[in-house]
């Protein structure tokens, strides 16, 4: 996977963040809302674990060109 494929894939995990955080806004009991937080926390690992990637490749790529 190349460090911009893995950018775009965080992208994507970050418009997920933004709506699922939208949900936060609107739930409606703790229970709903403590639901909707977990996964934003799983949200957030997956976009932090993106980004390392993309870190790893963009390096890996600047180390090739070099």
């Amino acid at each position: 996977m190349s460090s911009e494929e893995a950018l775009s894939r965080a992208e994507k995990l970050l418009e997920k963040v933004e709506e699922t955080r939208r949900q936060l806004e609107q739930a409606e009991d703790s229970a709903q809302a403590v639901e909707i937080l977990s996964q934003l926390s799983e949200l957030a690992k997956e976009v932090e674990a993106e980004l390392s990637r993309a870190r790893r490749e963009a390096e890996a790529e600047a180390d090739a060109g070099a």
